[in-house]
């Protein structure tokens, strides 16, 4: 029942830019926490970031930190991801999943992680090339 649409990926050169988002459909999305996710070929799916339902709390791996931001927009019912000074490695597949499992802001990391989350979008492709 609960529905989730990435959007906003596309072929960028290193350096540039791109914003992705996840939009919510057959509940509100500001009640759940959300993680944006990744996946490359023959790689596992990683966390890339993510944000608590309550806190507003934020973590982001290593490899994106001061890269990449994850933010709310309440009134929209959707979650985006600015990324900035993409580099090669950040092609993947980029996902969105929710979780209503509550506000972990004591255990900043616990949102990075796949096991966390139930409901999945399908994906949208990132391609970082010159």
């Amino acid at each position: 029942q609960l529905q989730l649409v990435e959007s906003g990926g596309g072929l960028v050169q290193p350096g540039g830019s791109l914003r992705l988002s996840c939009a919510a459909s057959g509940f509100t999305l500001d009640y759940y926490t959300v993680g944006w996710f990744r996946q490359a070929p023959g790689k596992e799916r990683e966390g890339v970031s993510c944000i608590y339902s309550s806190s507003g709390s934020t973590s982001y791996a290593d490899s994106v930190q001061g890269r990449f931001t994850i933010s709310r927009d309440n009134a929209k019912d959707t979650v985006y991801l600015q990324m900035n000074s993409l580099k090669p490695e950040d092609t993947a597949v980029y996902y969105c999943a929710a979780s209503s499992k509550g506000d972990f802001a004591r255990i900043p990391r616990l949102c990075l992680m796949t096991g966390f989350f139930r409901d999945w979008g399908q994906g949208t492709q990132v391609t970082v090339s010159s």
